[in-house]
């Protein structure tokens, strides 16, 4: 296993997102070299975890539990194969594509060794938005993207320091409860009987799953 690139997003302006000023760094392109990692801090305030990389809104991006996104090179070829087009790493918005790593079937709270000193943890899928959809540019891609479920990962920094492309990718402890970031997607989006379950996975759930799952539990029928 190990890391293909770091993914960088510099701000411009797009016709496509909600933002009021207009901008984005969905665009990401592979740095040239080591790319400093750390804890942006809380969301709403923190954004990216990759220094250099650009958070252009912060009400739905970034902060520490969405510091990093990850997502596999073999799910973009096969989404490559299906779009009969090329898709260069970084254009699905991912900070790290990776080689030879189930990304979407992580489990939360799974923690991976990137490089000699940085350390990530799961904690969540990747929810498709109308950006997303502008910058890729297909018709219907939040539907498309949602129902296939190959969702990629959001990951908190446990441990900081530097990556780059090339680095080697360990998996340093994998938690027994069976909750995946696909499966937390699936829970948040299109099943939402599922979110009882996620709960299994306990505090290295994304605090907003963890409160959507106890709010749906509070309302159920006693």
């Amino acid at each position: 296993m190990k890391l293909l690139s770091v993914n960088i997003g510099r701000p411009r302006p797009v016709p496509y997102t909600d933002q009021a000023d207009g901008v984005t760094g969905i665009d990401k392109k592979p740095a040239g070299g080591p790319v400093r990692v750390s804890a942006p801090g809380p969301k709403g305030v923190g954004g990216s975890g990759l220094a250099g990389d650009a958070v252009c809104d912060l009400r739905h991006h970034g902060g520490d539990d969405q510091a990093v996104y990850a997502f596999a090179r073999e799910d973009l070829d096969a989404w490559e194969r299906e779009l009969g087009r090329s898709l260069a790493n970084g254009c699905f918005g991912e900070n790290l594509t990776t080689d030879g790593l189930d990304v979407s079937g992580a489990l939360i709270g799974e923690r991976w060794r990137i490089g000699p000193a940085v350390v990530l943890e799961v904690t969540s899928g990747r929810i498709p938005c109308r950006t997303f959809q502008g910058h890729l540019g297909e018709r219907g891609w939040v539907k498309r993207f949602t129902q296939k479920g190959a969702t990629g990962a959001y990951l908190r920094v446990i441990e900081p320091g530097e990556i780059r492309a090339g680095d080697p990718i360990e998996i340093v402890h994998r938690p027994d409860h069976g909750v995946t970031a696909a499966l937390e997607f699936r829970a948040t989006t299109t099943e939402r009987e599922l979110l009882p379950r996620v709960l299994a996975a306990g505090p290295a759930l994304h605090p907003e799953t963890l409160a959507a799952a106890r709010r749906y539990i509070a309302a159920r029928p006693r």
